[in-house]
């Protein structure tokens, strides 16, 4: 896991289904030791399709788990779970009625990428994120 620690770039397409909000983020995540295992926090830009832009930040906690894994929100909160090898298909996460799948790729490391699957009465959507080494 803690080859993850360090500065990562990052680029995200987002493609909205149900609300046509496309877009896109760059931006930078840091991998931060801090005794429980590790801090993910990440900032950026995020373009709307129409222009309109904004920042976009957000903070997990990643902890060992076995052989894989076990991601959780920046108050604590589970999130989902992964084994950090070729290609890994995360934990669904259920968030009210909207659900949440992850596919991880580490098959190009250290560069890799994340792609989650986003459905529900208020979602659909696909967010692709790779990471490369800052």
């Amino acid at each position: 896991m803690t080859d993850f620690t360090g500065n990562w770039d990052f680029r995200r397409q987002i493609s909205d289904a149900k609300h046509g909000q496309n877009g896109a983020v760059t931006g930078q995540a840091t991998f931060r030791a801090d005794g429980n295992g590790l801090h993910y926090r990440e900032t950026g830009v995020l373009t709307l399709a129409n222009g309109a832009q904004m920042q976009a930040e957000r903070s997990y906690l990643w902890t060992p788990d076995g052989a894989g894994i076990a991601v959780t929100f920046a108050d604590g909160a589970a999130f989902h779970r992964f084994e950090p090898q070729g290609q890994a298909q995360g934990t669904s996460h259920l968030c009210g009625d909207d659900l949440y799948n992850v596919t991880y790729d580490f098959s190009r490391w250290p560069a890799w990428s994340a792609v989650w699957a986003v459905v529900g009465p208020r979602k659909d959507y696909i967010s692709t994120t790779h990471y490369i080494r800052a």
